[in-house]
């Protein structure tokens, strides 16, 4: 009864009054309700309103104050739900599983010495009771004491078997040993499949939430000075794990390393390198683009040149490079006189599957069969065209 009426208590979105969470309801942000300000310590809640975020603005409702911090919510929740499923990976169950034998071997200690412990307490006992059998009645003060230390070590045996029995228990033993073997071959079968649970269509954002909650207590955000969110996960147990989430920024300014980026992208366009080596070389040594976060773009290593001034190469290099039997997008929109962004809608929207080249382009067959293929899906003539083959699978009206 008790148990229910705290999970119903939680259940209750009473935020600032009884600090509980609320029950998981069907919104993306995974942290509603265990979102915490590192700032001001209060709850932050969730906002669908222009953009998924978590706000603080608790100063600013009771005091006047500036709100705390705004912070983009996807990065975050995608940061937060990797921790999670890392902490149950396989190799974190098999480190869980050591721990328990450990505890099983200690446990096994434990309760041996108990039982060691009540055997000798017995003995006593038995030994007590046969001298105070063999003492002479008339003799009072003798027996009255064997009879005082046969008490008292019948006493420190019952103490003994009561100690016994509570290692016995199935509480101690459940607390102790973590279950049975099967339980554990369950738990670690699920870590296994829990991703694929985690992705799937048919699994809500409500039970996403219920299973973070199930590990995780609450999660403090703190959105820094620049363009990182230090997040602190606090684990049921009262383990703690704090990383680094990058976000994006509108400007190469509100990057940590910006300044440092922009003298180290004008060092080396000085040195006539082309701006995709350059983005290259920078991403190597760690830095990254404002809307990109584990990489530096080359279109941001020309701005920067352009803002102060420097030109590029005056040789023209082609973006992709490909052998003449290979058609690019714009080549192939060249031979079918379309639109080239056409093509990247039809991509977009799966009716033109496509496997990208390793350079990233979307690179066609020049043989006719494809040309007269795509020709067919422009004109409407084709549902589905399927280019991820060497020859193309074409889907007509009746396929759709």
């Amino acid at each position: 009864y008790e148990k229910i009426r705290d999970i119903i208590s939680d259940n209750r979105a009473e935020y600032m009054r009884n600090k509980t969470r609320g029950a998981p309801r069907e919104g993306e942000l995974l942290l509603q309700g265990i979102a915490w300000c590192g700032r001001c310590g209060h709850k932050m809640y969730a906002r669908y309103k222009r953009r998924a975020e978590y706000v603080c603005n608790h100063l600013r409702s009771h005091q006047g104050l500036p709100a705390c911090q705004y912070i983009r919510a996807p990065r975050v929740d995608a940061a937060v739900a990797q921790a999670f499923l890392t902490a149950l990976a396989p190799a974190e169950i098999d480190a869980l599983s050591c721990a328990r034998r450990a505890q099983q071997q200690t446990y096994k200690a434990i309760r041996s010495n108990a039982e060691q412990q009540l055997e000798r307490r017995r003995y006593e006992a038995a030994l007590a009771e046969r001298q105070f059998n063999r003492v002479d009645p008339d003799n009072r003060l003798v027996a009255a004491e064997l009879e005082r230390r046969w008490e008292a070590a019948l006493k420190e045996a019952r103490a003994a078997e009561e100690a016994l029995d509570r290692l016995k228990s199935p509480q101690a033993i459940a607390q102790i040993t973590f279950g049975n073997k099967a339980l554990n071959d369950k738990v670690v079968h699920l870590s296994g499949c829990l991703p694929e649970i985690w992705t799937d269509p048919s699994t809500t954002d409500a039970k996403r939430k219920a299973l973070l909650r199930c590990l995780i207590d609450k999660v403090i955000l703190d959105r820094g000075e620049h363009d990182v969110v230090r997040v602190r996960i606090v684990w049921r147990g009262g383990a703690v794990t704090e990383i680094e989430v990058k976000m994006r920024v509108n400007s190469v300014e509100n990057l940590t390393q910006g300044a440092e980026m922009r003298e180290r992208v004008l060092e080396l366009a000085r040195t006539k390198m082309h701006d995709d080596e350059i983005a290259a070389m920078l991403t190597g040594e760690g830095y990254r683009s404002p809307k990109c976060p584990d990489r530096v773009l080359p279109i941001t290593v020309q701005r920067i040149r352009f803002q102060a001034g420097l030109k590029g190469l005056t040789e023209q290099r082609t973006r992709w490079r490909h052998s003449p039997d290979l058609l690019s997008a714009q080549e192939l929109a060249g031979v079918l006189n379309i639109p080239v962004n056409w093509l990247y809608v039809q991509i977009r929207q799966g009716r033109l599957l496509i496997d990208r080249h390793p350079s990233g382009a979307h690179l066609f067959s020049n043989t006719s069969r494809v040309i007269e293929a795509v020709r067919k899906l422009r004109n409407h003539e084709l549902d589905h065209l399927d280019l991820r083959i060497t020859e193309p699978h074409e889907e007509g009206h009746s396929h759709a």
